[in-house]
């Protein structure tokens, strides 16, 4: 699957997340928005997504929600060069999603460290109930 069908998969699964009783508040739209801009979507291609079939949450929405945020990490280096603005961006977007600071660091200096790996679900779930 190429990067643009994972961005979308991404933002979908970011969007059903968000969506309460079939509703997406103004300040979910807005957050959705901003990263759907930080990954490089119009605004266009982003209000379609809006409209498609969005994929189902079942599970763990704490895991669920953490691994959004790590594939969103990880969308962020994919290129291998983190910018100067974008630790103070993923941070802003974790404290958004609800998730704790000291992991956050955590997960950074892990990807940061070992880019070309994957961090499992049991890791990433030590790394937020760690802190």
């Amino acid at each position: 699957m190429d990067t643009c069908e994972e961005k979308k998969k991404l933002l979908l699964e970011m969007i059903a997340y968000a969506t309460i009783d079939g509703q997406l508040s103004k300040k979910g739209y807005d957050f959705l928005f901003l990263i759907a801009n930080e990954l490089n979507f119009e605004k266009g291609g982003f209000i379609d997504l809006l409209g498609q079939e969005l994929p189902s949450l079942s599970g763990n929405m704490k895991l669920i929600r953490i691994k959004q945020f790590y594939k969103l990490v990880v969308f962020f280096q994919n290129d291998g060069v983190l910018y100067k603005q974008d630790p103070e961006l993923i941070i802003h977007i974790a404290i958004s999603m609800g998730l704790d600071i000291e992991a956050i660091k955590v997960l950074l200096k892990k990807v940061k460290n070992s880019p070309n790996s994957v961090i499992s679900d049991d890791v990433l779930l030590n790394i937020f109930q760690d802190e």
